[in-house]
């Protein structure tokens, strides 16, 4: 990912193929879209930030509802209206904080537990679902301290998302490429903050393309840690592009793993396209239609 790219994914958050068998999966994601049908097993969602330089929200938001995408990730409140002109959710909202201040640092509770409350009543009256928080950046912190610390600061929270019935969801992100630094990039770090949280109102956001870089084993850390993950994110490695034929991971076995787990939420498109982009978010529904 570009500098460009990655200060647009914090610009947003801070303000608020014949091989895979895509022409018979579009034959049948048209047909079941014209029956008012949502296609497949899995809900899909788009990236917002990912298209900011190539079309408005207004555009992101038609052709989406177009394609038979439900809903658009990292969509603030001042963009819902649109949204739901479109028929869309918001799949995931950005949560306060930062990717470099995050829930690691005690010293970061106070302001991120006041602001992710205040966000979680907006997202529970709107009938939305998810809120994004993250670690935040290691700076020489043992995991397990990080842990400790984002376990006590979550559970300042919690409570009040099960409340309102909204799950907040921590990012796993790379620190070798785009993030460096960032805490959560190893899924035992993840998975040890939702054990101990204990809530089904938290979970992991498990970001495929981040994971790839860190650790790979993508579909068996899939089977072994569904029961704490309440979102994914899907980016072509290496570059976070198309998730075609051109990158190593292979998305429709990745979506079949997924859907295989029984998994009721929203697998978020997060990359971005090398061309057209409206080609490139119709080519990735059909591959992660399953």
């Amino acid at each position: 990912m570009s500098n460009h790219e990655r200060v647009s994914r914090r610009t947003v958050l801070g303000q608020a193929t014949a091989g895979f068998g895509a022409a018979i999966l579009a034959g049948q994601a048209r047909g079941e879209q014209k029956a008012g049908i949502a296609p497949g097993r899995l809900r899909q969602s788009v990236c917002t930030w990912c298209y900011a330089s190539s079309m408005s929200l207004d555009e992101l938001c038609r052709h989406a509802a177009r394609i038979g995408y439900q809903a658009v990730d990292l969509v603030a409140p001042d963009g819902w209206s649109t949204l739901r002109k479109h028929g869309l959710l918001s799949s995931m909202v950005p949560g306060g904080g930062s990717i470099e201040r995050g829930f690691n640092r005690r010293e970061h509770h106070e302001e991120l537990v006041a602001k992710l409350r205040q966000i979680i009543d907006q997202v529970a009256d709107a009938g939305f679902e998810n809120v994004i928080c993250f670690s935040g950046n290691r700076q020489e912190q043992p995991d397990e301290e990080g842990i400790r610390s984002c376990v006590d600061g979550l559970k300042q929270v919690v409570g009040h998302a099960e409340r309102r019935k909204v799950n907040i969801c921590m990012e796993y992100l790379n620190s070798k490429v785009d993030h460096v630094d960032y805490q959560f990039d190893n899924m035992a770090f993840g998975v040890a903050v939702a054990r101990q949280i204990g809530s089904p109102r938290f979970g992991l956001l498990y970001d495929i393309y981040h994971a790839q870089i860190m650790e790979g084993d993508i579909i068996r850390t899939i089977r072994e840690h569904h029961e704490y993950i309440l979102h994914y994110h899907t980016g072509g490695n290496p570059g976070r592009n198309d998730i075609d034929e051109t990158q190593e991971l292979y998305y429709p076995a990745i979506m079949r793993a997924i859907a295989d787990t029984g998994f009721k939420g929203f697998v978020g498109q997060e990359f971005m396209p090398k061309g057209d982009p409206v080609k490139a978010m119709e080519r990735a529904f059909e591959i992660c239609t399953v």
